[in-house]
């Protein structure tokens, strides 16, 4: 069945839940404190999953040394991920990344965590330690990429900037994610998606004409800078191509959030225009908004005077609309939004929304329903196009992910291994680095690993 969707900021009335649905016992601790990864149950095996046919994976064999937490940097080394490089997450040894425990029940993963982490390798290290510091270094000397999402200047205070990396690996490509970027009176602020929104201009447009702004129901912005983040570690793998040297890139959520602000952002430097909230509805097109029917709600998006036509007569059943001058074309119907609202409104309230997908569909208005998230999953397109993958995770079991979203020759790229349990692969990566068991039990003992 074959139908126009359009977009909307509708996503603002949804929020995202994450919610696990295991859960596993707290261990005793004896001697020195016991850790989250040390206390659930036993992890079993968890067999690679094999490359998918449609292009060999391009960055196998690239290493990235992974410093980042939460949501921004964890999304451009899961992106990377998928492409086939070899992405080592360092985490804190007792917590690791701070979305482990976004869940209040103590499941074995968050549903927030396994999100954005696939296809990577976990190692704990504490780096304030010397000796921790040391295996951050060596995981450097042997790197080629390290991203990185500190507050300005941290990381650098700690003998591990980009001037000290350089040192170490002068092919290092050096990603910077931070909230403002290195340079600016903000340099040193930390960076958080809701406030970015509100002040980089996303939440001044998000929301209805007289209710408050509104966030966007999922951190959008921090989504954006990790493509952001993405492409530029990509562009920089091209130069050091060319040039044989490394590059230190400076992404933050700020500007990228600005960059997003697209034709809203071009209205107000060209022309002066200043932006204001529509809710659903667009500022100069009309019908082009959620409307409510019986059961539910239609975004319909009658962009041209073709399209409104058609509506009136094929969906409303009112040609009349048509040829009436305070419709006949868009400035009147934005003129006369109000009026034409109520009526296209009333007429869609008679019946309910398996009604209208039925009398929309093939008619080549562009028009989709307001799907929660159940039948997002559930939407024939997702299902065709494979946009889960379940995998096995050691602790959590059988777990749905959302797929990689791009296909390569008719093939998307496969998930190779489940998010990781904390500290997974230290003793693998430790012994990579060339230590020996005893040196690697020494070190746990001492919570430096």
């Amino acid at each position: 069945m074959s139908r126009f969707l359009s977009h909307s900021n509708v996503a603002t009335q949804y929020r995202l839940q994450y919610t696990a649905s295991t859960h596993f016992l707290r261990g005793q601790i004896i001697g020195r404190q016991q850790r989250s990864y040390e206390t659930g149950p036993k992890p079993v095996d968890t067999p690679a999953i094999p490359y998918g046919p449609g292009m060999p994976p391009p960055l196998k064999g690239i290493r990235i040394l992974d410093l980042t937490r939460v949501l921004a940097g964890p999304t451009a080394t899961m992106l990377l991920a998928d492409l086939g490089a070899d992405v080592i997450k360092v985490e804190e040894v007792s917590r690791g990344d701070d979305t482990r425990t976004a869940s209040a029940q103590q499941p074995p993963e968050s549903a927030y965590f396994l999100a954005v982490n696939r296809n990577k390798r976990s190692m704990t290290v504490n780096f304030k330690t010397p000796e921790g510091l040391e295996i951050i270094r060596k995981l450097v000397k042997k790197s080629d990429i390290l991203v990185e999402n500190f507050v300005s200047g941290k990381l650098a205070s700690m003998g591990l900037g980009w001037e000290d990396c350089k040192k170490i690996n002068e092919r290092l490509i050096y990603a910077s994610i931070t909230g403002y970027g290195q340079t600016g009176p903000y340099r040193s602020a930390a960076g958080y998606d809701v406030i970015i929104e509100a002040e980089a201009g996303l939440m001044h447009i998000t929301g209805e004409p007289d209710r408050p702004p509104s966030k966007v129901g999922v951190a959008a912005t921090d989504v954006a800078t990790g493509l952001y983040a993405h492409g530029a570690i990509m562009a920089a793998l091209l130069s050091r191509q060319q040039t044989g040297k490394g590059v230190w890139i400076d992404c933050n959520l700020f500007e990228s959030q600005i960059a997003g602000l697209a034709n809203i952002a071009s209205n107000y430097l060209i022309a002066g225009q200043e932006a204001g909230r529509h809710g659903t509805a667009h500022p100069s097109i009309v019908p082009y908004q959620v409307f409510p029917c019986k059961n539910g709600f239609l975004m319909i998006g009658a962009g041209n005077n073709k399209q409104f036509k058609l509506l009136a007569e094929k969906v409303l059943e009112d040609p009349s609309l048509a040829d009436d001058p305070k419709f006949a074309t868009n400035d009147a119907r934005v003129k006369n939004r109000t009026e034409l609202v109520h009526i296209i409104s009333d007429v869609l309230l008679k019946h309910d929304r398996e009604h209208w997908l039925e009398r929309f569909t093939g008619l080549g208005i562009p028009f989709g329903p307001i799907n929660n998230i159940e039948q997002t999953f559930n939407h024939p397109q997702a299902v065709a196009r494979k946009v889960t993958v379940e995998v096995n995770h050691a602790r959590a079991g059988k777990i749905k992910l959302v797929a990689p979203a791009v296909a390569y020759n008719g093939q998307k790229m496969s998930v190779r291994l489940p998010p990781p349990w904390l500290s997974e692969h230290t003793s693998e990566v430790m012994e990579e680095l060339g230590y020996r068991p005893e040196q690697i039990e020494d070190l746990r003992e001492r919570a430096i690993i």
